[in-house]
C-alpha cells in the first residue's frame, strides 16, 4: 500500500467485481475506504471460491484493507444511518462508489441533500438501465463469437471479467478527476458508468468498431493473433508454448533462434514480400509461416527451445496451470516485492498482493487482510458519527447494525 491519497475517505456499497475492485485500488492507494454492508451480510460475502473453511476468498480479495460497517438497510434509521456515513463532514470525503440502482436508497439527488457536493460514483450494466452483468454485456457484443476454434460456430465465453475489472479500474479513475474537479469549483457530481458503455468504447478504441463499420464481423482464427504473428506451438516433448511477433525485432528474433532465415527469405521472394516490415503480412501468411515454426519447434524439447528463445529475446511464453505458474514463478514469492503471506479473517494465510503499480522511490506499505463484515461498525459510529457508546448500544439491541459474525 502507497500513502499518496492518505487522507481521503470512500465509502462504498457495492458486491461482485466493479465497485469493490474500484475501492481496493483506492485503497491500496491509501484512501480510507469503508463498506456500508447489510447486516445480513454482502450479497457476494460467499461467492466461490470458497477456503475449507467457507469462507470467500473472493471476497476476501476485493476487499483487503477496507474497513466495513453492518447496518440494516431494511428499516428507515439504518437508511438514515447509512446516509449519514457516506455524507459525513470533511474535505477528503462525500466521495461514494456504488453499484446500487440508480433510484434506490442511495440515490444521488437524495444524498446531496445531505452533502451537496457530495461524488457518487454508480456502476450499472446497461446505460439505460437494464440489468446487466459482465457475463451478459460480452455476449451482446459478440466477443464470444470472435473467440474460439476457426471450424465452430458455438460461443466460447471468456473466463476473466474484463469489463468489470475495466469499470472499476475506470470508476476510480473518474473518482479522482472528479473529486479534482470539486476542489476547483466546489462542485459534486453524480458519475454512471455502464458496463455496455465500458464494453462498446473499449472495442471502439481497439478499432473493432470502426472495422464492422467498414466491413464485416472479424472472423474467427482459433489461436492465432489477429492481425501480426502468433499461436500456439507444440515442443518435440509435447509441452506447449506461446509465441507473439509483433515487432520488426521481434520478429527477427525468433526467425533467428529459430534458424529458419533462409526458409523464410525464400518465402518472402516468392510472395513478393517482407515478413519483417509488414506485421499484417505475417497474418495474411500465417499458415506457412505456422508450419515453419512448428516444424523447428518441434525438432526440440521445451527446455532446448526456451534457452534459444531467452537467448535471442524472443517474446514467448509456456502454457501452465495457475498453480503451476504459483509454484514456478518468483512474482509470487516475497522476494520480489508483490506478495507476501499474511492471516485472514477465515483463519487462511496465504499469498496476498499489495499495489500492483510500483512507485519507485516510495516505501511500499504492508498487504493488507479483508474485514469480517461489520468489524469495524462501532468505530466508524464513534470516530465519523461521534456517536456516543450508549446509543451505539441501543442500535445494537435494536438490531440495526451488527458487529463481526464468525
Amino acid at each position: 500500500m502507497y500513502d499518496i491519497l492518505q487522507g481521503l475517505r470512500v465509502v462504498e456499497a457495492a458486491s461482485f467485481v466493479a465497485g469493490p475492485s474500484s475501492g481496493l485500488y483506492l485503497q491500496q492507494f491509501g484512501a480510507e475506504v469503508i463498506r456500508l454492508d447489510p447486516v445480513a451480510g454482502p450479497p457476494d460475502y460467499r461467492r466461490w471460491p470458497l477456503s475449507a473453511g467457507g469462507d470467500s476468498l473472493f471476497w476476501e480479495g476485493l476487499n483487503k484493507g477496507k474497513k466495513s460497517i453492518a447496518v440494516d438497510l431494511s428499516r428507515p434509521e439504518g437508511r438514515e444511518l447509512a446516509a449519514a456515513v457516506i455524507t459525513a463532514p470533511g474535505e477528503n470525503a462525500g466521495l461514494f462508489v456504488t453499484n446500487t440502482p440508480a433510484s434506490g436508497m442511495f440515490a444521488h439527488d437524495r444524498l446531496a441533500l445531505l452533502r451537496s457536493d457530495l461524488i457518487s460514483v454508480r456502476v450499472i450494466g446497461w446505460g439505460d438501465g437494464t440489468s446487466a452483468v459482465d457475463y451478459t454485456v460480452n455476449p451482446a457484443f459478440g466477443v464470444p463469437l470472435m473467440t474460439g476454434p476457426a471450424d465452430s460456430d458455438e460461443p466460447v465465453n471468456h473466463v476473466l471479467p474484463a469489463w468489470d475489472l475495466l469499470a472499476g479500474s475506470y470508476s476510480a479513475f473518474v473518482l479522482l478527476a472528479a473529486e479534482r474537479r470539486r476542489r476547483q469549483t466546489g462542485a459534486g457530481a453524480e458519475v454512471r458508468l455502464a458496463l455496455s458503455d465500458v464494453a462498446a468504447t473499449t472495442l471502439a478504441n481497439l478499432g473493432q468498431v470502426a472495422e464492422v463499420a467498414a466491413g464485416g464481423d472479424r472472423p474467427r482464427v482459433g489461436n492465432a493473433l489477429f492481425g501480426a504473428f502468433g499461436r500456439d506451438f507444440v515442443c518435440g516433448d509435447g509441452r506447449r508454448i506461446m509465441v507473439v511477433a509483433i515487432t520488426p525485432r521481434q520478429w527477427t528474433n525468433l526467425v533467428g533462434a529459430l534458424g529458419i532465415e533462409a526458409a523464410v527469405s525464400a518465402l518472402e521472394e516468392r510472395l513478393g514480400t517482407s515478413f519483417a516490415r509488414d506485421e499484417g503480412q505475417r497474418f495474411t501468411h500465417r499458415e506457412p509461416l505456422f508450419a515453419m515454426v512448428q516444424q523447428a519447434i518441434g525438432q526440440n524439447t521445451f527446455e532446448g527451445v526456451a534457452a534459444a528463445f531467452d537467448a535471442k529475446g524472443v517474446c514467448w511464453s509456456p502454457y501452465r496451470t495457475l498453480r503451476q505458474a504459483f509454484r514456478e514463478d518468483s512474482l509470487f514469492q516475497e522476494a520480489y516485492g508483490l506478495f507476501e503471506a499474511i492471516a485472514h479473517p477465515g483463519g487462511g494465510r496465504y499469498a496476498t498482493p499489495g499495489a500492483a503499480g510500483r512507485l519507485e522511490g516510495m516505501p511500499r506499505g504492508p498487504a493488507a487482510s479483508a474485514p469480517r463484515f461489520g468489524a469495524h461498525t462501532d468505530e466508524v459510529l464513534s470516530s465519523l458519527l461521534g456517536l456516543p457508546t450508549a446509543e451505539i448500544s441501543r442500535l445494537h439491541t435494536a438490531g440495526l447494525v451488527a458487529g463481526p459474525r464468525p
